[in-house]
């Protein structure tokens, strides 16, 4: 005892040690962990149930700032064993929290499994389904995180958060099979088979709008005490029967000769397919179709407005768009098909796919998923120059580093250069020259680079195959790819496409696996689509939109359309942003991850 506590005896034999011994009684029994609770179970002291009360408040203070690895470090400290069931159970979630931010969902699903929620403080509740939802969609299974979501409504107060909560509910039941929604709804009266029965009426998209605003009101007439049967709805079917905004008659600006002919084709096909679609709906527009290529833009405006236009659909290239809007004053909404950088004007709206939503939403999903250290990858051409801003703009805004740019020759099929890359070859292979110079017999291995934790790509589909197959054999851990659009070729094709699997992409829903249903979805418009290359398929999905969005433009603002493209919402200076549904390739198939919203 003397050694551990550093006492040294005084020459003098007479002097007492009670004091000194007192000393030691207190100091073992105030460092005590655990007492006797009386049944034979021991139970931490209340000054150590403190003491990691403000070590847990520490942890969450560092998640919430989004200071992971502290964050981490901080929790493996404590031991659970001198937790009470509450800390616990608080300790789980905060570690479920820091997997998540990590990009490992299913360890924080596994910490989530241990919890019960009652043995959270109310505040943690809440944050327990949101982290729970989040990483159920992460994975796919969005079942699950719609139930987690269903959980959570009765704890949220505000009509702004259960109108955020009741669409991300939405959003990840409609992206189910039907079949799923069908066999939910045969179940016994439950909360859930009541969300799965209107998320069946609401998963088809463009639906006649009295029918669907019957369907509506006779669910809400057999579930009046429903969470949604409130302003969600209203809402929903104030815009279902609201005519005011819709046009009567749309003048489509396209091209029909020069280069963008065929984009323009596409595009048209997308906006007739969804104009026949309406065949029975007494509302239904009349479309003029004006080739853009054989007058001005102001010739164009004005030819449109004699014949009666009060919607303009259209220009789509982007010289022709600044043309139109230098020249007139609009007096009728013109939806514009393509962004021109730095045009606002009253009355225009810009539409188009642009690569800076498709480098938004790669690198957020890369971020969401936990990856902070990025190498992009893009082709040695202008456009790949221009994506490689967009990428490391994007990321460099979200925090994450650019560790190495590189680009690579379109035409080549030898990608080994990654993989010397990623396995720092390069300056591994020097380092051992020069051990060679001075000791002939040493023995080399190549130091596996770790500061790297995601390939940022743009790369069609070919290459991609080729790139990822480098990054998979190159380290036991691959590093991860998020790639951006391209990389998919539109199709399905599990045998071609397997050199793809772990890739993570981004895309317009149209093209993924019920990520647009209805009689407009990609199976039912294959004869339409089909006289097409792989290049134009999103601008048939672009027609689509563009045409349902010209009796959407008064409401947008207030509530996201869910189109083909993207869900989308409209930006203050009227610009239409996209929000893409994620997709990770298994066994050579795209599969659904969730829109990158429905993460949060």
């Amino acid at each position: 005892m003397n050694n551990l506590l550093n006492i040294k005896r005084d020459k003098n034999p007479a002097q007492p040690l009670i004091p000194v011994l007192s000393f030691c009684v207190l100091l073992l029994t105030g460092c005590g962990t655990l007492q006797d609770s009386g049944s034979g179970l021991y139970q931490p002291t209340p000054w150590v149930l403190e003491q990691n009360r403000n070590r847990l408040a520490t942890i969450e203070s560092l998640v919430q700032s989004n200071q992971r690895e502290e964050a981490k470090n901080n929790a493996d400290t404590i031991n659970p064993a001198e937790l009470s069931t509450e800390q616990r159970a608080q300790l789980n979630l905060l570690y479920g929290q820091i997997m998540l931010s990590f990009g490992d969902q299913q360890q924080a699903l596994q910490r989530f499994k241990q919890i019960q929620p009652q043995q959270l403080s109310l505040p943690d509740q809440i944050k327990y389904f949101q982290a729970q939802s989040q990483a159920y969609t992460a994975v796919g299974d969005f079942l699950n995180s719609a139930k987690a979501r269903i959980d959570l409504e009765p704890l949220l107060t505000s009509s702004e958060d259960h109108k955020k909560n009741q669409t991300l509910i939405f959003e990840n039941l409609t992206l189910l099979p039907e079949t799923v929604l069908q066999s939910g709804q045969r179940q016994a009266a439950t909360p859930l088979a009541e969300w799965l029965s209107l998320a069946s009426i609401l998963k088809a998209k463009n639906q006649n709008p009295a029918r669907l605003n019957d369907a509506i009101m006779q669910w809400r007439t057999a579930y009046p005490s429903h969470p949604a049967n409130t302003s969600y709805l209203q809402n929903l079917q104030r815009d279902l029967t609201d005519t005011a905004g819709r046009p009567k008659s749309i003048a489509l600006f396209l091209p029909e000769s020069g280069v963008f002919a065929e984009a323009g084709k596409a595009i048209r096909t997308g906006i007739m397919a969804a104009y026949n679609h309406e065949s029975n709906n007494p509302g239904r527009p009349t479309i003029r179709i004006y080739d853009s290529e054989k007058l001005t833009g102001s010739a164009l405006y004005s030819q449109a407005m004699n014949q009666g236009a009060n919607l303009i659909i259209g220009p789509l290239d982007k010289d022709k768009i600044q043309s139109v809007a230098n020249a007139v004053r609009f007096s009728i909404p013109v939806l514009a098909l393509n962004h021109v950088p730095g045009l606002r004007k009253d009355n225009l709206y810009q539409f188009g796919l642009s690569p800076m939503d498709d480098a938004e939403q790669t690198t957020g999903k890369a971020w969401l998923d936990g990856h902070r250290n990025a190498m992009v990858l893009t082709p040695d051409n202008e456009q790949g120059k221009r994506v490689a801003k967009f990428l490391m703009d994007s990321w460099q805004r979200k925090g994450g580093r650019v560790v190495i740019k590189k680009t690579y020759n379109p035409q080549q099929t030898d990608f080994s250069f990654i993989g010397k890359k990623l396995l720092n070859l390069d300056e591994s292979q020097n380092r051992h020259q020069k051990i060679v110079q001075a000791a002939p017999n040493a023995q080399y291995t190549p130091r596996v680079r770790q500061d790297i934790d995601v390939i940022l790509l743009s790369a069609y589909s070919e290459e991609a195959r080729l790139i990822n197959s480098e990054v998979q054999a190159a380290r036991a851990n691959p590093v991860a790819i998020y790639a951006m659009s391209n990389v998919y070729a539109g199709r399905p094709n599990p045998g071609v496409d397997a050199p793809l699997n772990k890739v993570t992409f981004c895309d317009a829903p149209w093209l993924l696996n019920n990520g647009y249903t209805g009689d407009l979805n990609m199976q039912a418009l294959q004869p339409s689509w089909s006289q097409f290359s792989n290049q134009y398929y999103r601008l048939v999905a672009m027609g689509i939109d563009a045409y349902y969005l010209a009796g959407q433009l008064n409401t947008l603002q207030d509530s996201p359309y869910y189109g083909a493209t993207g869900k989308l919402t409209l930006t203050d200076n009227h610009r239409i942003k996209r929000d893409l549904l994620c997709a990770k390739f298994i066994a050579g198939q795209p599969e659904t991850r969730g829109f990158i919203s429905g993460g949060h």
